[in-house]
C-alpha cells in the first residue's frame, strides 16, 4: 500500500480492533483516503483562479447578499464534521463579483481543517481584499458534531460567528440591515 492516507486508515481500523480484511472493510482504507482528499480539497484551491477575473465595473452602491450557503467542514481539533449555512454580504465600491464566486469562496475555505471563527474571517478578509468593496459582512451558523455526538453531547446547540469589515463594522445601520435581511424567511 503506497498511499499514506490509505495506510493511516488501515492503522486506524486495526487500532479500533477491527479486521480490515472482512468483507465490509476491505475497500474502506481507499474510500477513507478518497473522502479525506475530497473534504479537504480546499488546500488545493487557488483563490485567484476561483475568482477567475469575474469582477465587473458597475455603479451599484447597495448591499449584495448571498445567504444560506450550505457548507461542510472538518473541525481541526477532533477531525469531526461541522456544517451549516454562511451568509455573505458586501457593498460595492465601483465593481461587483460574479455571484457564484461567493459560494465557491465559502467552499474553498470550508474544505480544510478548520475552526468556525477562522473560516468566518478568511471568507470576509479574502472578499474584502479581492473586491475592495465599501464593506463585507459574514455570518456563519453551524452545528459541530464534536459537540453534538461527543463531549457535552448537546444535540441541539449550534454556533454563530460573524466578521464585519469596512462599513459593516463602522456603521450600525449597515450592520443592522444585513442582520435583518439574512433573518428574513
Amino acid at each position: 500500500m503506497k498511499d499514506p492516507l490509505e495506510a493511516a486508515a488501515l492503522t486506524i481500523l486495526r487500532s479500533l480492533g477491527e479486521n480490515p480484511e472482512r468483507e465490509g472493510l476491505k475497500k474502506t482504507p481507499r474510500r477513507m483516503a478518497n473522502a479525506l482528499r475530497e473534504i479537504t480539497s480546499g488546500y488545493n484551491t487557488d483563490i485567484d483562479k476561483l475568482f477567475n477575473g469575474a469582477f465587473f465595473k458597475v455603479n451599484y452602491r447597495e448591499m449584495v447578499i448571498v445567504r444560506d450557503i450550505a457548507f461542510y467542514s472538518l473541525c481541526e481539533h477532533h477531525m469531526l464534521p461541522f456544517f451549516g449555512k454562511a451568509h455573505v454580504a458586501y457593498i460595492p465600491h465601483g465593481r461587483i463579483v460574479g455571484l457564484s464566486k461567493i459560494p465557491r469562496l465559502v467552499e474553498a475555505f470550508a474544505r480544510r481543517l478548520q475552526v468556525q471563527e477562522r473560516l468566518t474571517e478568511e471568507i470576509a478578509g479574502t472578499l474584502f481584499a479581492e473586491l475592495k468593496p465599501r464593506g463585507v459582512g459574514v455570518v456563519i451558523e453551524a452545528q459541530h458534531l464534536c459537540m453534538n455526538m461527543r463531549g457535552v453531547k448537546n444535540e441541539t446547540s449550534s454556533a454563530m460567528t460573524s466578521s464585519m469589515l469596512g462599513v459593516f463594522r463602522s456603521d450600525n445601520k449597515v450592520r443592522e440591515e444585513f442582520l435583518k435581511l439574512i433573518n428574513k424567511k
